[in-house]
């Protein structure tokens, strides 16, 4: 398996929490650290597991109505650092900022809004901004980061972790990246038919 990678810790932000507790047990019988926001991190803590606030890697809180939550140097740091780069892993240690390996994020439902007749306030407001971010950073640097988009591929993460421990090929992971740019070309082209119309 061409360049393993090990899962240490993972990110978790996600609108759908079904399907995720297969997951979250298998990531901590392999000792994965979790990171986690608002919602996401109080459903892992229900579980019983320890996750760390991503507000307490950041410094600030969830802001503007929760518009702004992930977007921060210290979190698409710790996704988008090149391991094998030097010069990135003397940044990370000189801003203290901690490598992410996993990223586990689904995007808001914008089209089921659309769908459901809602007003355009609430349409616009269904128009993810971190979680296309986080989609994107984990997607280009598949070379270190595993990137699960949506819960479609939770079965999938599962079965590696079944079979592989919290261990990665480079094809596992660049998969997982074909599969978040799919999803995020696919939900870009649903907002612009949208403003479009």
């Amino acid at each position: 398996m061409a360049g393993i990678r090990e899962i240490k810790t993972a990110l978790i932000s996600v609108f759908h929490k079904d399907g995720l507790e297969d997951i979250l047990k298998k990531l901590n019988e392999e000792g994965v650290k979790f990171l986690s926001t608002g919602g996401t991190q109080e459903f892992i803590e229900s579980l019983g597991y320890e996750c760390q606030k991503v507000e307490d890697v950041t410094t600030y809180p969830s802001i503007l109505g929760g518009r702004v939550k992930t977007l921060h140097p210290k979190v698409f740091g710790g996704i988008l650092a090149r391991r094998n780069f030097g010069g990135d892993q003397k940044e990370m240690v000189e801003y203290d900022i901690p490598a992410i390996d996993l990223v586990i994020v689904d995007l808001y439902p914008f089209e089921q809004t659309v769908a459901s007749g809602a007003c355009d306030a609430d349409i616009i407001e269904k128009i993810d901004i971190g979680g296309i971010s986080l989609i994107r950073a984990g997607a280009k640097n598949f070379n270190d980061v595993v990137i699960i988009p949506s819960k479609a591929e939770y079965p999938v993460l599962l079965q590696l972790l079944n079979k592989q421990g919290a261990k990665t090929g480079l094809e596992d992971r660049k998969m997982f990246a074909e599969r978040a740019f799919g999803i995020s070309s696919h939900y870009d082209t649903a907002i612009h038919n949208w403003f479009a119309k």
